[in-house]
């Protein structure tokens, strides 16, 4: 029986992919529907994500082939759903983070403001929070995190060998200066009676004991030392992961789920005016963020530093190891060397395009789009300013060029390369969630045009009677459950076109379920699975899954409450969310 269900276990991702359609298909057969064909295809693709029994990005390709055989929809309709404007705006900003990385600007910028923060433990910890969320939101969260954590290891190891070696001499120190006491007090008593000094072996003896114990206590402190990095390092490594998932929420191209959403507004509601857009999102998450941010640090000070400011936080104390594990960030910083021209260039690139997002469309006042191009349509978009800037990087040189340059060998020197090339991309670009994006997409799509959109918006309409509050917090912490176990990715685009069908069906603005429960997405932080930056601390500060799950499930709850907090105040002001807008009533038939 034990070699039937170990044979079983090794080959359950085929068992999955065959049984899974075989066990769906009575729904179709018995309701040969459009919307019944489109739930099949659904909850297929959503068993087949979550069991990642095959790549997640082939199961987002299945829309291409059971849409059409199932007569959802036509083939050309299906395809162009791959590459939409959202998919040029996620490639344009993987080019710019891929650029920021292969010049190494983000390692610059990490170790600057390291140098800047100082290496007190709370101080550290926030300096390097800080640090990995601002490159979670122009960078992906998975290399921040793996730049970050071998920087935060070393500093503090260095930290803890300092600390141990200073105690141990201060220890020795001590010791010596007792020999010393005792040498004198022999001398001064040298006509000490000779019954006294009868008694010296009986001292040695004493002495040799007191030497051991002496050791022993030696050793004792330098293991409670390093006791102390090992915690400080369970919650260092906590800290950064934890922070490329916080720090990517806060802008429209810092992770997937963002883009996602945008392209389902885009999709289901095309008539909403650009209301997300890079400015909007920004105003709205960037606050959210940064509270986040600070309640992440301030429960895992609890956890792994408690509150001795003293401490932690230094307060006018300056040893020798903090002198020492400074110096090793100083001389990391000083391997970069100077600035070069292209970092300066892909700086000013990156600058440029922060602006010219910020500025396209600010809400308040025209923007240059606006003003230039889109005087009555919608010509230019955040994806066309994020494709113009990055192919910048294939068109200037990665050196200042110089004609009459010379090679060591006399010869007339090559042209220098460009910033990027193709090969660099090709091997960077994560394709995989260019066709994830498509499926989600191509779901979506075909939910409308089948009808089931608009069956399940029937089918909800008795949560009417529930406060719209109430229902934000309930599908905000299944969003946050969900996540631990499946991708953020495949969560939101399994979760987006629902939620739009249950709020147009209760008359409820689109973005203050959907806003929440996008951010909610990002919040996996109980399990090492949960996303690769989870996974890559795990792998580096000795910690157990215990660990993760303690400190992952408060914040969780803090996520979800300091999310619904801004959506209620002023998410209601920027998107006006107490009334139900015009472009949200998509009543449709197939």
């Amino acid at each position: 029986m034990a070699g039937i269900l170990t044979c079983l276990w090794k080959y359950r991702n085929y068992i999955v992919i065959v049984l899974t359609p075989l066990l769906l298909l009575p729904l179709p057969l018995v309701s040969p529907t459009s919307e019944a064909k489109c739930g099949y295809v659904i909850i297929l693709m959503a068993l087949y994500w979550c069991t990642e029994c095959i790549p997640l990005a082939v199961t987002a390709l299945l829309p291409v082939i059971l849409f059409p055989m199932m007569g959802v929809m036509e083939s050309n309709e299906v395809c162009i759903q791959y590459l939409k404007d959202s998919n040029m705006l996620f490639i344009g900003g993987l080019l710019v983070a891929i650029a920021v990385e292969r010049w190494n600007l983000h390692r610059r910028i990490a170790l600057q403001v390291l140098l800047i923060v100082g290496v007190k433990p709370s101080l550290l910890m926030i300096g390097f929070m800080g640090t990995t969320a601002f490159l979670s939101m122009w960078i992906s969260n998975t290399a921040s995190t793996a730049m970050m954590l071998p920087i935060a290891n070393a500093v503090l190891q260095q930290l803890c060998d300092t600390e141990a070696n200073a105690e141990e001499r201060e220890f020795n120190m001590a010791a010596a200066n007792n020999g010393l006491d005792n040498q004198a007090f022999e001398m001064g008593d040298a006509k000490m009676s000779k019954e006294l000094q009868s008694k010296e072996n009986t001292i040695n003896l004493d002495a040799d004991k007191d030497g051991i114990i002496s050791s022993l206590e030696a050793q004792q402190r330098r293991l409670k030392t390093e006791q102390k990095y090992t915690k400080l390092t369970k919650g260092m490594s906590l800290s950064v992961c934890y922070a490329a998932s916080i720090g990517g929420t806060a802008t429209l191209t810092g992770t997937t789920p963002n883009v996602i959403m945008k392209g389902q507004i885009d999709e289901l509601f095309p008539d909403n005016g650009g209301v997300i857009n890079f400015a909007s999102w920004f105003g709205f998450s960037f606050p959210n963020m940064v509270l986040m941010l600070a309640l992440s640090w301030l429960w895992l000070q609890f956890m792994f530093l408690g509150f001795n400011l003293k401490s932690t936080f230094g307060c006018g104390t300056k040893k020798e190891g903090d002198r020492e594990a400074f110096q090793v960030i100083k001389d990391e910083y000083k391997k970069l060397g100077r600035m070069n021209f292209a970092e300066g260039c892909v700086l000013t690139i990156f600058t440029l395009l922060v602006v010219l997002w910020f500025t396209r469309e600010p809400g308040f006042i025209p923007g240059w789009a606006t003003v230039l191009f889109n005087k009555d349509k919608t010509y230019v978009t955040d994806g066309t300013v994020a494709i113009l800037m990055s192919a910048l990087f294939f068109c200037i040189p990665s050196k200042l060029p110089r004609c009459c340059g010379r090679s060591e060998d006399g010869a007339s020197s090559e042209a220098p390369g460009a910033l990027l090339n193709w090969d660099i991309v090709h091997e960077k670009m994560p394709w995989n969630i260019l066709l994830l994006l498509g499926g989600g997409f191509a779901l979506a799509h075909g939910s409308e045009k089948s009808g089931l959109s608009l069956w399940l918006g029937e089918s909800l309409l008795p949560l009417q009677s529930i406060p719209p509050f109430a229902i934000s917090i309930l599908l905000c912490l299944l969003v946050a459950m969900f996540t631990e176990c499946s991708s953020n990715t495949a969560t939101t685009t399994l979760f987006l076109p629902i939620l739009a069908s249950m709020a147009t069906a209760i008359k409820i603005h689109p973005l203050y379920v959907m806003f929440p429960c996008t951010i909610s997405a990002s919040l996996a932080f109980m399990l090492p699975v949960a996303t690769p930056p989870n996974a890559i601390a795990f792998s580096y500060g000795n910690l157990k899954v215990l660990d993760m799950a303690k400190a992952g499930f408060i914040l969780n709850i803090l996520g979800v409450i300091t999310i619904n907090i801004a959506i209620n105040t002023w998410g209601v002001a920027m998107f006006n969310l107490n009334e139900f807008p015009s472009w949200a009533n998509v009543t449709k038939t197939p």
